[in-house]
């Protein structure tokens, strides 16, 4: 029997889980974009998110304990970000990297302060992580040619947050797209001015964008440490915030697109870990790093083909000042 199709199902596998943390983070920049915050700050509220969440399970051996921990990070940077950017008028790029560098230092200093294990968190014990969820009908179909197969690998066996991931999709799209909030977070990230003269606050919706991109992106960072992994380690998010930051530039700011971009780097990423060690044809044994620098690669080269066309929201990135 040929091992392709095993292959095709284990590495689809790896892409839907590879994508979840994108996804999520993804989403929650959507949020603060579309109201016109540039977040670009996501990979230090997953980092924020992962360690609090790892520790807290840690701690107490609850992952429902971890998630909550790691989503009170989370929303506590967002708002942090909105003080600096919305409150007080602040350059949102600088307050965004700032939280990236105060957070890859932070959570390695506390890691290393509290559990003397060089930045590290505790491994974590059966209840202080999300478990992979056997959906009903996994064993009736094991015997199905293929169906089994895609059933029992692809689309069972994922923790509760790649679930929680594929449902944020259609969830998000209504919001932006089918409610009144949706349509007031459009029309501040496009003409604050308008919105503040029809007598709806720019601030607090500003304010309510960050709050739900906080709780996306700490869902996104609790995933890292607390589902797919069993721990927190230093720098564990990798850069994942700025691809997620980079396949909402691709999608355009529309979550259906982003949802492509996310699964086609999540893909990248799954086929460079396949790749390491593995001889190619008429090449030989590709050095790790190169491999490892693919998802990367293919980053910068979609965005330098297609971010010339990806029209932004107008207003993100200016501070609104309101005319008195």
């Amino acid at each position: 029997m040929s091992e392709t199709p095993l292959i095709a199902a284990l590495l689809a596998a790896a892409t839907v889980r590879g994508a979840a943390p994108l996804v999520l983070a993804a989403l929650g920049g959507l949020f603060a974009e579309r109201s016109g915050i540039v977040d670009i700050g996501i990979e230090g509220k997953m980092l924020a998110s992962a360690f609090a969440a790892a520790a807290t399970a840690a701690v107490t051996g609850s992952a429902w304990a971890g998630l909550a921990a790691g989503l009170a990070a989370s929303v506590a940077l967002a708002l942090a970000h909105g003080f600096a950017c919305i409150t007080h008028h602040g350059n949102q790029v600088v307050s965004g990297m700032a939280l990236n560098i105060t957070m890859s230092g932070l959570t390695a200093v506390l890691g290393n302060a509290w559990f003397q294990q060089g930045g590290q968190t505790p491994l974590l014990g059966t209840g202080g992580r999300f478990a992979p969820i056997q959906l009903p009908g996994t064993a009736a179909l094991a015997g199905v040619p293929g169906l089994g197969l895609l059933y029992g690998e692809v689309v069972s066996g994922h923790n509760l947050l790649v679930y929680a991931a594929a449902a944020a999709v259609p969830v998000v799209a209504w919001i932006v797209y089918r409610t009144r909030f949706g349509l007031r977070l459009r029309a501040v990230g496009e003409s604050p001015g308008a919105v503040d003269t029809a007598g709806i606050s720019v601030p607090r919706t500003r304010y309510r964008a960050l709050l739900v991109s906080g709780v996306l992106c700490g869902l996104s960072g609790a995933y890292l440490s607390i589902a797919h992994n069993a721990a927190f380690i230093r720098d564990m998010s990798a850069g994942k915030g700025y691809l997620a930051l980079a396949a909402l530039i691709f999608g355009q700011w529309r979550p259906g697109p982003t949802l492509g971009a996310c699964l086609l780097f999540a893909f990248a990423d799954a086929v460079q870990t396949r790749l390491q060690g593995t001889p190619l044809p008429g090449v030989g044994v590709v050095p790790v790093q190169l491999i490892q620098a693919l998802p990367h690669v293919l980053t910068v080269a979609l965005l330098a083909g297609v971010v010339g066309r990806a029209v932004a929201p107008r207003a993100i990135g200016v501070p609104y000042v309101k005319d008195r």
